[in-house]
């Protein structure tokens, strides 16, 4: 099912302050990827914004509260709004993240890493199963960035999520910025990550750069993006048959020259492996 996905091309997470620039400079941009949230009980100049934008690029819904982790379930009143999002937009796929944003009823506010336990991985499949009750759509899921890493392991996070997404069925949105940010703070070697990978699931990539606090480096998503993200990223695109490569940034938006560089290289990078045109 999953190979049989368009191939999208070179996309950007779509912030309001491109609107203008995004018109202008449309024929560098692909498709866009839109946070749902913004989208859900939205006013009507939103609504009206989401039927602009979809009437020019194809648009790829990218969720944050679903909170697929949370052993309790999912919020049901959340799923049936997403689900009529995804209805209206009619995607070839949607994403969220392998993660919890809710415990005990209470919105935490941040994307929260899982333990790496088989009992993890039965509650993000038991979620992932009542959220293809009412979204047929493929979903693919995204690894994040942390802090802390959960005591009791009983794999590693590759492998946990490799697990969770073959069990699933699931497709996997591979945020490289991520797995480098994780690798430099944690001290391990992407290369064994990936290796665990099951690369036949690998449908879109996020990228973008961060920063440096005290000997930390942030998943910011506030400056550009780094040498070494862009090596990783030519790593996986030269061994997976991408949908999809999307630059995401949230924080001290650039000019768009900048951003518009930024799609050339990655479009450079699918095209030097045969991605697309």
């Amino acid at each position: 099912m999953l190979s049989q996905l368009p191939t999208l091309g070179v996309g950007l997470g779509f912030r309001e302050p491109f609107k203008s620039d995004l018109f202008l400079n449309r024929q560098q941009v692909d498709f866009l990827e839109i946070v749902a949230e913004h989208y859900l009980d939205a006013p009507v100049q939103k609504q009206q914004e989401l039927e602009i934008l979809a009437a020019h690029f194809p648009i790829i819904p990218h969720a944050i509260n679903l909170s697929l982790g949370s052993a309790e379930g999912v919020d049901t009143d959340y799923l049936h709004k997403l689900a009529a999002l995804i209805e209206q937009i009619n995607p070839p796929w949607w994403s969220e993240h392998i993660c919890f944003t809710k415990a005990g009823g209470v919105d935490i506010g941040h994307l929260s890493p899982l333990p790496y336990t088989k009992e993890a991985v039965e509650v993000l499949c038991r979620n992932i199963a009542e959220v293809r009750r009412f979204i047929d759509v493929p979903l693919i899921l995204e690894n994040i960035t942390y802090m802390v890493k959960l005591p009791g392991a009983e794999m590693t996070e590759a492998q946990f999520l490799a697990e969770v997404v073959e069990r699933s069925d699931c497709g996997l949105l591979l945020d490289v910025t991520n797995l480098h940010t994780n690798a430099v703070n944690f001290g391990y070697d992407f290369h064994d990550f990936l290796e665990n990978l099951p690369w036949e699931r690998v449908v879109q990539l996020h990228f973008v750069g961060g920063h440096w606090h005290d000997g930390i480096l942030i998943d910011s998503h506030s400056q550009s993006t780094p040498t070494e993200v862009w090596q990783l990223m030519d790593e996986v695109v030269a061994q997976v048959p991408i949908k999809g490569i999307v630059l995401e940034r949230d924080e001290n938006l650039p000019p768009f020259t900048e951003i518009a560089k930024e799609l050339q290289t990655a479009r450079d990078i699918g095209r030097s492996h045969q991605r697309w045109g």
